[in-house]
């Protein structure tokens, strides 16, 4: 089930591995309940693999870490948001491929 290069992150390490970072982070703010959700992941791991060492993915359900997607207005599932030293620099809502996800960290 998903990639071993996603982190599964969470409330409690969310600011240490996502904003604390001078590396460029891209996060899945998903759910288990969510059929996108589960449809996006495959994308989300391959950009894992093919990012390794250069691009973090992780990945957060935001039922068991509400706060965390409350504090960058999670709406919509599933919404992958880009981070640059901390900062959301690009944000898509709903099912999408590769390409536009790659766009968000500018690869």
């Amino acid at each position: 089930m998903g990639s071993s290069n996603v982190i599964e992150v969470n409330d409690l390490n969310f600011a240490q591995e996502v904003l604390e970072t001078d590396t460029p982070v891209l996060v899945d703010f998903s759910a288990s309940w969510c059929a996108p959700c589960k449809r996006l992941a495959p994308i989300v791991d391959e950009i894992a693999a093919e990012t390794a060492g250069q691009v973090k993915v992780v990945k957060l359900d935001v039922d068991a870490s509400p706060a965390a997607a409350q504090r960058f207005g999670i709406r919509g599932l599933p919404t992958v948001v880009a981070f640059q030293k901390g900062e959301p620099v690009g944000r898509h809502i709903g099912l999408t491929n590769k390409k536009t996800l790659l766009a968000l960290i500018g690869r």
